[in-house]
């Protein structure tokens, strides 16, 4: 066996026994001494500390009025400019580090969280949903807008409008016109919209309250909150046909024209267990739906093996459908 570190010191030294073994002399001396028992000893103060009345009053100054909106340097070169000097600037940084003020320090105005949106509706001309949307024109920089409104429970175009420009007046008339068509009484409407001008309008809240219609509006930034509006308008400019552009706006208009007729009487939609936005409005979807139930009882018995001996049934019809579906109270949770 070879010899160990301590038998070669007393022969050729520590740091030769130390090359000799593969031993690192820092290891070997931290040994030697043996375990140091206790916390190490404080750091004394370094000389240049800011005491605590100079510490308070350097943050007081950055905290004030003056330099509340100012970064560190900017504070210190200003402080330098009047023939004071209070500390350097990384001082100034780790002051403001160790009270968790590097963040804006001056008050920030609040707003209260907006109310989400929870809108129910069980049949037809309950609850609607509109918005505007841009066409390109025949240049670019030219833009046709499309006013939608679209029921949520059938999915029905209640009403449309290609517009050559976005004002309150002309969302007014609009709806103002669609509520006519449809013959619906205010007081069991509601109008659900996002927060664009002409939505929020004052001419656009007068006529709803005038009419007795409950209105809505989506909170900020949140898409979610009109998901039929945002997919209504996507079906529409995923469609094949779509151009990239409308020669003018009379194109625009035959277009629309023909694409919502089919996408009321023609389109059977995914979202109403396929039937067409017209039938559930309308309310033939009942009879429609029986026929085909009749129609996929009479294929099972002709042959039964053609759907694996399970008796096939027409999709489910929707009863209710929701914008940001409600959340059940404790109260209803325990009636229930």
């Amino acid at each position: 066996m070879g010899a160990t570190v301590g038998e070669l010191i007393p022969i050729v030294g520590a740091r030769r026994a130390c090359q000799l073994t593969g031993r690192s002399r820092a290891s070997h001396h931290r040994h030697a001494q043996g375990p140091v028992h206790g916390p190490p000893a404080p750091r004394a103060a370094p000389a240049n500390k800011l005491t605590d009345q100079e510490v308070d009053a350097l943050l007081g100054l950055m905290n004030s009025p003056e330099f509340v909106d100012l970064a560190p340097a900017q504070i210190w070169a200003i402080l330098l400019d009047h023939g004071a000097y209070l500390a350097s600037i990384s001082t100034m940084y780790r002051l403001l580090r160790t009270r968790d003020l590097l963040r804006e320090r001056r008050r920030q105005a609040t707003h209260p969280a907006r109310v989400r949106p929870e809108l129910v509706a069980r049949e037809p001309n309950r609850v609607w949903s509109w918005d505007i949307s841009k066409l390109r024109g025949p240049t670019k920089g030219v833009y046709f807008d499309l006013y939608v409104i679209i029921d949520i429970f059938s999915r029905y175009v209640v009403g449309w409008m290609v517009a050559p420009t976005e004002t309150a007046e002309l969302a007014k008339v609009f709806i103002a016109d669609a509520i006519a068509a449809q013959g619906v009484t205010g007081e069991v409407l509601t109008i659900h919209a996002d927060r664009g001008t002409s939505m929020t309008s004052k001419p656009v809240a007068a006529l709803l309250a005038e009419l007795g219609v409950a209105r809505t509006h989506s909170r900020p930034h949140v898409s979610n909150d009109n998901p039929y509006s945002e997919a209504a308008f996507k079906t529409l400019k995923y469609c094949p046909a779509f151009p990239d552009r409308f020669g003018c706006i009379e194109d625009a208009r035959a277009f629309c024209a023909e694409f919502f007729a089919y996408y009321n009487h023609h389109h059977r939609h995914s979202g109403i267990a396929l039937h067409t936005p017209a039938s559930m409005h309308h309310g033939t979807a009942d009879t429609v739906q029986a026929a085909r139930a009749a129609t996929l009882t009479a294929a099972y018995a002709a042959d039964p093996t053609r759907f694996c001996n399970r008796r096939p049934a027409p999709p489910k019809m929707p009863t209710v459908a929701w914008i940001n579906k409600p959340t059940i109270t404790n109260d209803a949770q325990k009636k229930s």
